[in-house]
């Protein structure tokens, strides 16, 4: 059973840099796209960046130069670099990847969330 586990979130002040990453365990035999999302409290769960087949990466606008997405199919594995973070980017982040395990479809999984906080 495929699963993915975020790590890397925490406490920073306004300015400040994180790294989150998101891996992933069980049999994968082709990951489309790997991505990330985030919601704030009492707000809906927004995308903030994916990357999609090989190469393509887009950025929600409120985080583009800013963040970066990286990832490597091969080691099933995406990083989300966030710097000069702000309160607003307080959130749970979430990594959400479109793949295909063993035996079946193109199917939508999700982590379990890692918490950011950003403080003024």
């Amino acid at each position: 059973q495929v699963q993915l586990v975020e790590s890397g979130g925490g406490l920073v002040q306004a300015g400040g840099s994180l790294r989150l990453s998101c891996a992933a365990s069980g049999s994968i035999s082709s990951i489309n796209v790997m991505g990330w999302y985030r919601q704030a409290p009492g707000k809906q769960r927004e995308w903030v960046a994916s990357i999609t087949g090989v190469s393509r990466i887009n950025y929600a606008d409120s985080v583009k130069g800013r963040f970066t997405i990286s990832g490597d199919n091969a080691k099933k594995v995406v990083y989300l670099s966030m710097n000069s973070l702000k309160p607003e980017d307080t959130a749970v982040y979430y990594c959400a990847w479109t793949l295909r395990d063993r035996f079946g479809p193109y199917k939508d999984y999700w982590g379990q969330g890692t918490q950011v906080t950003v403080s003024s």
